[in-house]
């Protein structure tokens, strides 16, 4: 190996390093909130695209996590935020994590990508702009993805809290 590629090969590995110490942290801030709350699940952590993923979930399936996700994921977004502040006052960096519980964000990811395919698909018929409904940075991540998995490029635009999607034509 060359020097430039033992580098990045210890690089690769302190990033990786330091994305399990951050599942680590949220992991433990999530089981005392699950401890407190009362509520039963188990912490599934990973490395996902250069971040961070905890997952809580449940063997029986139970609706009490449903509470943790909330009214159009509205609850799971505030948790994400409190888990990312939890990681940052331990370690002192931003954290990228991503929360997801019961499986709201997979299933969440499965339908944007859907929708992204879609709106891609009428571009590229249509010849025009295709506009969709105002998202999360989340749900636009996943967006933007599929249409450039379909060729095409997009664009967001708006502000906060209603910032959406341009799917633009070829």
């Amino acid at each position: 190996m060359t020097e430039g590629t033992t580098s990045a090969a210890a690089e690769g590995a302190d990033t990786l390093t330091r994305l399990e110490q951050e599942g680590e942290i949220a992991a433990d801030y999530l089981e005392g909130l699950l401890d407190i709350a009362d509520l039963d699940g188990d912490i599934d952590m990973d490395v996902e695209a250069d971040r961070a993923s905890v997952s809580i979930i449940s063997d029986t399936g139970s609706r009490d996590l449903q509470k943790l996700v909330g009214r159009d994921g509205e609850v799971l977004e505030a948790l994400q935020e409190l888990t990312r502040l939890a990681v940052h006052r331990e370690t002192g960096d931003r954290s990228r994590l991503m929360l997801d519980i019961a499986g709201y964000r997979a299933e969440k990811r499965t339908e944007l990508s859907e929708l992204g395919a879609k709106a891609a698909a009428e571009a590229k018929s249509s010849g025009k702009a295709v506009r969709l409904d105002p998202m999360t940075p989340f749900e636009r991540k996943v967006v933007h993805d599929a249409v450039k998995t379909a060729g095409l490029r997009s664009e967001s635009e708006g502000e906060e809290p209603q910032r959406f999607v341009v799917v633009l034509p070829a």
